[in-house]
C-alpha cells in the first residue's frame, strides 16, 4: 500500500491545481480581450497610414500632371528662341519661320485646338504637346516688336483631369527671337 500512496497526489495539492486552473481561465479571457483591442487599434493606425499614403500619391500625381505645363511652355519657348521671324500670330496660333541645321527654311507652328496644343513642323502635324490627362484651358500668344528685335509673350493655363478640385495653373513666358536681333 505504500507504493500506491507515493504515486498519489495529496488531496490538498490536487485542490490547489484545480483552483489555479480555474483562475487562470479567467485571466486568459482578459488577455484575449486585451490582444483583440490592441490588434484593432493597431489595424486602425495601419489603415489610416495607408489612406494617407494613397492621398499623398494622388496629389503627387496631380502636381506632376500640372507641371507638364512647364514642359510644354519650355518646348514652345525653345522653338520661338530659335526662330528667325514670325510668319503669323493670332491669339491661339503661332507660326514661326526658322532654319534647320542644314540652313533649309521651314515653318514651325503651335495651334490651340481645345483642349490640346498641336505642334506643326513644315506643315505636318506631329501631335499634341500635352499628355492625355493634362487639359490646356487657355493659350495666348502676343507679339512684341521693338526697334532692336521681336519677342513673343506666351500665357498657358493647364489643369489635370484627375484633380477633383479642378485647379488651374498658369504659366507665363516672354521669349526673344534670336534671328530678330
Amino acid at each position: 500500500m505504500q507504493k500506491n500512496s507515493k504515486n498519489k497526489i495529496p488531496d490538498r495539492a490536487l485542490a490547489s491545481q484545480i483552483e489555479s486552473k480555474a483562475l487562470s481561465g479567467g485571466y486568459s479571457i482578459l488577455e484575449l480581450l486585451f490582444y483583440i483591442a490592441f490588434f484593432v487599434t493597431f489595424s486602425l493606425f495601419v489603415i489610416n497610414a495607408m489612406i494617407m499614403m494613397t492621398k499623398s500619391f494622388k496629389e503627387t500625381s496631380i502636381y506632376g500632371e500640372l507641371a507638364q505645363g512647364g514642359v510644354i511652355l519650355e518646348r514652345i519657348g525653345r522653338e520661338i528662341r530659335q526662330a528667325d521671324n514670325i510668319s503669323s500670330i493670332s491669339v491661339n496660333d503661332l507660326i514661326l519661320n526658322t532654319t534647320d541645321t542644314n540652313n533649309v527654311s521651314r515653318a514651325v507652328g503651335f495651334r490651340f485646338v481645345s483642349p490640346d496644343i498641336q505642334f506643326w513642323d513644315a506643315g505636318v502635324g506631329w501631335g499634341d504637346l500635352n499628355l492625355p490627362n493634362t487639359v490646356v484651358t487657355g493659350l495666348a500668344f502676343t507679339e512684341i516688336t521693338t526697334a532692336k528685335g521681336k519677342a513673343v509673350k506666351v500665357v498657358l493655363s493647364v489643369r489635370s483631369n484627375n484633380d477633383s478640385l479642378a485647379r488651374v495653373v498658369d504659366f507665363y513666358d516672354t521669349v526673344v527671337l534670336r534671328g530678330s536681333y
